[in-house]
């Protein structure tokens, strides 16, 4: 069995399952729309900044959790955003989930994987 081969079947897997095809076709939408792709963009950059801030025992300030709430109100509002946000989630989850079967195969966890998924 070819490692290289498996991973290409994988990856082909991967793009032919309907998490990644709905999270596709979204995102191209949302590509199309230059002011809604930046209040996505904004949403996300400020969201990771917050939970880069939380994992190195910062607390989130009041303004950026305020600004995130803001934020994600605007997008709730919008219903191809909001789609976007729920295919993204359903796609992130299932990439995850593949993580952490490859890392349980190897009998441990592999980089960026949560522990919490189980």
């Amino acid at each position: 069995m070819n490692v290289y081969n498996e991973a290409h079947n994988l990856a082909q897997a991967i793009k032919e399952c309907e998490e990644f095809k709905a999270y596709d076709e979204l995102k191209k939408k949302i590509d199309a729309n230059p002011e809604l792709a930046k209040v996505i963009s904004d949403f996300q950059m400020i969201q990771m900044q917050a939970q880069l801030s939380q994992m190195s025992g910062q607390e989130t300030s009041d303004d950026v959790i305020d600004k995130l709430k803001e934020l994600y109100g605007i997008l709730l509002r919008d219903p191809i955003a909001a789609e976007y946000m729920q295919a993204e989630m359903r796609f992130s989850l299932m990439m995850n989930d593949v993580y952490k079967i490859l890392g349980d195969a190897m009998g441990k966890s592999m980089p960026g994987v949560s522990e919490s998924n189980e």
